[in-house]
C-alpha cells in the first residue's frame, strides 16, 4: 500500500515501512501532508512546485509541509536531483505502520486527525476513479468494483479476516516508483482500498420477513454503465 494505514496489533511491519511514533503521528495529522507522502511514494521524487500543482495548493504551502515531514523523518531531500534553485524531495519509506495502542491513547486528537486525513484521501481516490470510469478502457472498466459485506463476527475473527486479506494482497506485485520497469506488459497501477469497520452497537438483524425486503440481494447500482456495483444489505 502506498497510503498510510492503521494495522492490527498482531501484524508485523514490512521492511519498507515506517512505524509511527508520536512525532511522526503529529506530523501526519494533516490532510496535505498525508497526500504529499502518498504522491512521493506513488510517483517518486518531486519538487514542492510540482506537488503543489497536483494538490491544488500554492508552492509555499507544499514547501512548508514538506519541511515538517522532513523534520519527522518521513521525507528527505533528494540531493542528487536538487540544485540551488529547486529542492527535490523523496519519501523515506513506502508504507506507514500504525498499531501502537498506547500511542493512540496518548495522542487521541492527532490519531483522529491522521485517520480522518487517510479516509479523506481514500474518498478522493475513489471519486477520481468514478470520474474517469466512462473514458477508461473497457478491459479495465470491467475490473472496477465497489462492494460491502455486512458481517457478524467476533474481534478474534475480525483480526483473522484482516490477516487473510493481507495474505491475499501480498501475493500480488506491489506498486512502487521502480516497479513499472519489471512489470509485465499490460500492467497498470491498481488500487485496493480496505476498510474494516466495527459497529459494536449495531442491533442484531431483524428476523421479521416484513423488515428488510431486499435482504440478501445484489443491487446493480451501475445499470447505465459497464460496471457492476454489488451491495449486499442485511
Amino acid at each position: 500500500m502506498t497510503e498510510p494505514s492503521e494495522q492490527p496489533q498482531n501484524s508485523t511491519p514490512q521492511p519498507d515501512a515506517v512505524v509511527l511514533d508520536a512525532k511522526g503521528l503529529r506530523a501526519l495529522a494533516h490532510p496535505v501532508r498525508v497526500q504529499l507522502v502518498g504522491l512521493l511514494r506513488k510517483h517518486g521524487p518531486s519538487t514542492a512546485t510540482r506537488l503543489a500543482e497536483r494538490l491544488g495548493v500554492n508552492s509555499g504551502t507544499a514547501s512548508y509541509h514538506l519541511r515538517q515531514l522532513g523534520a519527522a523523518g518521513l521525507v528527505e531531500e533528494d540531493t542528487e536531483r536538487g540544485n540551488a534553485r529547486e529542492r527535490w524531495w523523496r519519501s523515506v519509506h513506502q508504507r506507514t505502520w500504525f498499531n501502537d495502542q498506547e500511542l493512540v491513547e496518548r495522542e487521541p486528537e492527532a490519531t483522529l486527525a491522521y485517520l480522518q486525513s487517510v479516509a479523506a484521501t481514500h474518498t478522493s481516490r475513489t471519486q477520481q476513479a468514478l470520474n474517469e470510469l466512462q473514458t477508461m478502457p473497457r478491459v479495465w472498466r470491467d475490473t472496477f468494483d465497489m462492494s460491502d459485506w455486512p458481517l457478524r463476527i467476533t474481534p478474534e475473527e475480525a483480526s483473522a479476516l484482516y490477516e487473510e486479506l493481507r495474505a491475499v494482497m501480498s501475493r500480488y506485485r506491489q506498486d512502487t516508483p521502480g516497479a513499472a520497469a519489471q512489470a509485465p506488459e499490460g500492467a497498470e497501477r491498481f488500487s485496493v482500498i480496505t476498510h474494516l469497520l466495527p459497529e459494536p452497537d449495531a442491533p442484531a438483524t431483524l428476523t421479521d420477513t416484513n423488515a428488510g425486503t431486499n435482504a440478501g440481494t445484489d443491487t446493480d447500482a451501475g445499470a447505465d454503465t459497464d460496471t457492476d456495483t454489488d451491495t449486499e444489505r442485511p
